[in-house]
């Protein structure tokens, strides 16, 4: 009997225990962050994510290419520092599919219209699949941190 006794007394504090983690833990609700981010109640909100494709187009001229790229790489940097692009990367595997795009956009139109700025597009290069996309607002906040986590610009 003490021996159960002792047993349930160990499980109930665990109990308790867990709970007090989980309260701690659990954030608290920032109205004014998910304001100025556009969250929702959720804390989600719309963008229009890209797939960058390999295009027609393949320069042979590997200074020519540089060159295209180091264009395309600029047209990021200005297209995040506008605040419509909030993630931006290559895939490392080196196949037709390129890399990605999040536009911070609410329909493919408004991302189209942002897809035909970009020089390696405009040489056909690449080519974007672009689709409505619903994620965390907090990637708002990729290209703020990531300017404090930069030694070195990618375009200079």
């Amino acid at each position: 009997m003490k021996k159960a006794l002792l047993i349930i007394a160990a499980v109930a504090l665990s109990f308790n225990c867990l709970a007090q983690d989980t309260a701690a833990s659990k954030p608290v609700y920032d109205a004014v962050l998910a304001k100025k981010l556009g969250a929702d109640d959720y804390g989600m909100k719309k963008y229009v994510i890209a797939f960058l494709k390999e295009g027609p187009t393949q320069l042979k001229d590997s200074a020519a290419n540089m060159q295209l790229q180091m264009a395309h790489l600029k047209n990021i940097g200005r297209l995040a520092a506008e605040g419509k692009l909030v993630v931006a990367g290559p895939f490392l595997d080196n196949q037709p599919l390129r890399g990605i795009f999040i536009f911070n956009v609410e329909t493919v139109e408004e991302a189209q219209k942002l897809t035909e700025t970009d020089p390696a597009i405009k040489a056909g290069a690449l080519v974007m699949e672009l689709h409505p996309f619903y994620c965390s607002a907090a990637l708002m906040q990729v290209v703020p941190i990531h300017n404090t986590l930069q030694k070195k610009s990618m375009t200079n």
